[in-house]
C-alpha cells in the first residue's frame, strides 16, 4: 500500500524530536508499504532551517528507506503568530505539493496527525482529491491544550480551531489516539467505533547499541549521584519547578548533582535564574534521538515532569526513553496513566511539589546501586515487553488495512 503521512514536527533520528512516524514508517516499509512523510525542515527544537533549497519550496529525501517530503517554511523564535504563520505555510504548500505527487502515484491512505490541526486537515483534503480514506492521528487535544495554557475559549482563533476540530472528527474513517483516555472527551462528538489507542514506543532495535559508545558526555564523572531531567523547557512542562528543585537541590546534598538536557523558549530565563549553583548543570543543545539512550546512560535517576493539563493521559516520547534506558524514574506528574508505578520503576510525586521530589530524591540516593539497578531494570523490561515499535507498527497495519477495505467495499 502506499501511505501518506502529513506531520509538520516529523524528524529523522540524527535529529531531536520525536520519531514516531520515521519508525512506524521503517516498519511498515519491512512488510512492503511505500511510506511518505510530509514534514517541514525547520525545526521546532533547533529553531533552525535543516535543508538547503535552490528555488523549490520543497525536497524530497530518503532517510534509511524512509521518503521524507521537507516543506521549506517561515522561521520563528517562540510560540506567536510568527509560529501560526509557519503552521499555515506547511498546510498550504504541503497540499500544493501532495497534489503534485499524487500524478506520479496516489496514495491508498492518508493519515494526518493533531501536532496542530491545520495538517490533519490539509491530509483530508487530499484524502478527498485523490478519493482514499483519512485517518485522524490524535496527539494533542487542540484547541483544549491552549484553553487549558490560558487562551481564552472565545478568543476567535480558539473558536476557528474549534469548529475545525468537530468537523475532523466528523469525517475521519478512524481516529488514532495517542492518549489512553480520550475518549471520554470524544464522547460529544459521538465517534464511537473509531477511536484505537496507538501511543508512542521505543525503536528495540536503536536502544540495543554497542556498549562502547557508553561514555560520559557531560564531564560529571565523579562521585555524586546524578539526577537528569531531559526535554522542551517551556510552559506546557511546568519548568518553574525545576529552577525551585535545582535551588533546594543545592542547598540540600553534597553528594547530588541536577542536570538538565534540552533546549525550548524558556532555556535562557532558566540558565539566567541557576547559573550560580554548584550543584546543578544545565546543556541548553537538544540530543538527537539516535544518541539519547546513550547519553541518558551518564545519570543515575531521571527526572520527569509536567503541568496538570493532561487529564486524559499522556504519551511522551521522553517518558519511553527514560524507561528503555533502565534508570529509576521520578514521575512527577498527576496524569491517569503512570507508566513507572505499573512497571515499578520508581517513585511518583503526584503532587509535583519540591519537598516531595527532594523526599523523592533522597529515598533513591539512600538505596544501594543494585537497588536501583533493579528499579530500573523494572522499566526497560516493562517498556520492550508492552510499547515496543515493532509491536504498535503492526497495530497500525492492521488499522490501516482494515479502513481502507471498509472503504473500497463502499
Amino acid at each position: 500500500m502506499e501511505i501518506w503521512i502529513f506531520n509538520h514536527y516529523a524528524t529523522t533520528p540524527n535529529y531531536p524530536g520525536g520519531t514516531r512516524h520515521f519508525d512506524f514508517a521503517k516498519q511498515l516499509i519491512k512488510k512492503g508499504h511505500k511510506v511518505t512523510i510530509f514534514s517541514s525542515s525547520f525545526h521546532y527544537l533547533l529553531l533552525q532551517e535543516t535543508k538547503k533549497y535552490d528555488d523549490t519550496f520543497y525536497k524530497i529525501d530518503d532517510y534509511n528507506g524512509v521518503r521524507f517530503v521537507w516543506i521549506k517554511t517561515n522561521s520563528y523564535v517562540k510560540s506567536d503568530w510568527k509560529r501560526v504563520m509557519n503552521m499555515l505555510v506547511y498546510s498550504y504548500r504541503a497540499y500544493w505539493v501532495g497534489k503534485l505527487l499524487g500524478k506520479e502515484k496516489k496514495p491508498d491512505v492518508i493519515i494526518g496527525s493533531s501536532v496542530h490541526l491545520f495538517a490533519p486537515f490539509v491530509a483530508y483534503l487530499l484524502s478527498k482529491y485523490f478519493r482514499v480514506p483519512f485517518i485522524f492521528e490524535l496527539r494533542d487535544l487542540w484547541p483544549q491544550a491552549l484553553i487549558d495554557l490560558g487562551i481564552s475559549r472565545y478568543h476567535p482563533f480558539i473558536i476557528i480551531l474549534s469548529i475545525l476540530e468537530k468537523f475532523l472528527y466528523q469525517k475521519a474513517n478512524k481516529i488514532i489516539s495517542l492518549l489512553p483516555n480520550v475518549s471520554e472527551y470524544l464522547k460529544k462528538y459521538k465517534v464511537e467505533g473509531k477511536v484505537v489507542w496507538i501511543p508512542n514506543g521505543i525503536d528495540l532495535e536503536r536502544i540495543r547499541m554497542d556498549e562502547s559508545q557508553k561514555n560520559n558526555h557531560y564531564n560529571v564523572n565523579d562521585d555524586t549521584i546524578k539526577v537528569a531531567y531531559a526535554g522542551s523547557m517551556g510552559k506546557v512542562n511546568d519548568i518553574s519547578i525545576i529552577v525551585d528543585l535545582a535551588h533546594e537541590i543545592n542547598k540540600k546534598f553534597n553528594n547530588v548533582k541536577l542536570v538538565i538536557l534540552g533546549g525550548g523558549y524558556e532555556a535562557n530565563s532558566i540558565k539566567e535564574k541557576i547559573k550560580n549553583l554548584n550543584n546543578v548543570i544545565i546543556f541548553d543543545k537538544p540530543v538527537s534521538k539516535e544518541r539519547i539512550y546513550e547519553v541518558l546512560s551518564d545519570f543515575d535517576i531521571l527526572f520527569f515532569h509536567i503541568s496538570d493539563i493532561f487529564p486524559y493521559g499522556i504519551s511522551c516520547n521522553k517518558l519511553f526513553d527514560y524507561l528503555a534506558v533502565g534508570k529509576p524514574i521520578i514521575f512527577s506528574a498527576n496524569v491517569p496513566n503512570n507508566l513507572v508505578e505499573d512497571a515499578r520503576a520508581g517513585i511518583t510525586v503526584r503532587d509535583r511539589s519540591v519537598p516531595k521530589i527532594i523526599d523523592a530524591i533522597q529515598k533513591l540516593v539512600s538505596l544501594s546501586e543494585e537497588e536501583r539497578r533493579k528499579m530500573g531494570e523494572n522499566g526497560k523490561i516493562y517498556v520492550e515487553k508492552n510499547y515496543s515499535v515493532q509491536l504498535l507498527a503492526e497495530k497500525l497495519e492492521t488499522v490501516i488495512q482494515e479502513v481502507y477495505s471498509d472503504f473500497m467495499k463502499k
